[in-house]
């Protein structure tokens, strides 16, 4: 790969990759080289490890996203449009910008009508990737626009390992009801459906080819001796933007003024308390050590459809149980077998009391992290066919609604 990550490759080097190493093409809503780092970050970053050549895709992405205010706009993404460019040690990212991209248009009846672009959307050029698909030993969709795409995907490729891996409910993430009616219609088509929760496990549980994989964790990030961001005692940490809910930073910091709330993420400020810290959106190894060095984890989330699956799929709460931090949480969002995430009623100050209050006398020593596995474990369950069986537990599947 280039040394010079922000330039594009010579025109012969674009498509090219290191001999004998297999492809891996991953197509996902976020930017590889974003401030966040979400699961498909670390899935392609531990494919690299484990020898492939990876191609990290963006999708729903067009100029619509700017007049929507997207984020991925602070990034490159207009230049880098429809190229590969690398980003790191055997990994290129390609920004697939298309003339227009579907997205959830908040009226049943209008995405009925614009339903039939989907299937225009799936066949819009893609210079200089078609080849690396139809190259690739492994193809990876997140739960996306992309699953618009999985058809021609394996038309593409018949011979590479097609995996769904569900990081949210598409119910929760407000696509275009042509999305969600895509992943009805792929599901069969992929050697492997890739879950990290329980509830997805058991909605696709009428398939044989679904797995519970929960997400994982880099615990060399976390584990190093990172200098201690705050001034003070008493620090309660809120990371990430996703379903954010201003009402438990703003009820816990007038509840509890003698603890600092820290907010970090591209979130809207609330209500404005001399102890609370609002920081924005920064990269994720600055959002280590606020993690490593708090006190409680804040997993402020607001209840949409789907919202189930964040019991198991939060990967901040991964984070913040791996740092054995007690968590604070919606009740929705809790387990019984996770007794260091208490759960509060969203909008109730007296249970937002009584979760926090639990929190702050918990014993940190207590929390079990045994379960919790490394990216490079998951990744293995996702390529390996051999190795996807990566949690032997029996997860009754819904009835399936006909």
């Amino acid at each position: 790969m280039s040394a010079h990550p922000d330039r594009p490759p010579p025109a012969g080097e674009v498509g090219a990759r290191t001999s004998g190493r297999p492809r891996a093409v991953l197509f996902s809503g976020h930017y590889y080289a974003s401030k966040r780092r979400a699961n498909f970050h670390f899935l392609a970053d531990a494919l690299a490890r484990q020898g492939y050549d990876v191609t990290f895709v963006t999708v729903q992405i067009s100029p619509i996203s700017r007049l929507r205010g997207d984020p991925r706009f602070d990034y490159p993404v207009r230049e880098e449009a429809n190229r590969l460019v690398p980003k790191a040690p055997h990994v290129a990212s390609y920004v697939w910008f298309t003339p227009f991209h579907l997205f959830h248009l908040r009226a049943a009846i209008a995405d009925r009508i614009t339903a039939p672009l989907g299937r225009l959307y799936a066949a819009l050029p893609m210079p200089g990737l078609e080849p690396v698909i139809a190259t690739a030993k492994l193809i990876l969709v997140e739960s996306t626009g992309a699953l618009l795409l999985v058809e021609r995907l394996r038309r593409l490729n018949p011979s590479a390992r097609l995996v769904y891996r569900v990081s949210d409910d598409l119910r929760n993430l407000g696509l275009h009801q042509a999305v969600i009616d895509a992943e009805d219609r792929v599901a069969p088509l992929f050697d492997l459906i890739s879950a990290p929760s329980r509830y997805s496990v058991r909605r696709f549980g009428y398939l044989p080819n679904v797995r519970l994989h929960p997400h994982g964790i880099d615990s060399t990030m976390f584990d190093r001796p990172w200098p201690n961001p705050y001034a003070g005692p008493r620090n309660a940490v809120s990371v990430g933007h996703s379903f954010y809910d201003p009402d438990l930073v703003g009820h816990a910091a007038e509840l509890f003024p003698d603890w600092t709330f820290h907010v970090i993420g591209r979130v809207p400020r609330g209500a404005d308390r001399p102890n609370i810290r609002w920081y924005g959106e920064i990269p994720f190894a600055e959002t280590v050590p606020y993690v490593v060095h708090a006190d409680i984890g804040l997993a402020p989330y607001q209840f949409r459809p789907g919202a189930e699956t964040l019991a198991d799929s939060s990967l901040k709460m991964m984070q913040y149980s791996w740092c054995r931090l007690p968590i604070v949480a919606p009740d929705f969002a809790t387990r019984p077998d996770r007794p260091h995430v208490v759960g509060y009623r969203p909008g109730d100050r007296d249970s937002i009391r009584r979760a926090f209050a639990a929190a702050v006398g918990m014993d940190r020593a207590a929390i079990d992290r045994g379960t919790i596995r490394s990216w490079d474990e998951v990744a293995h369950a996702v390529a390996d066919p051999e190795r996807q069986d990566l949690v032997t537990e029996t997860v009754v599947p819904f009835e399936r609604k006909r």
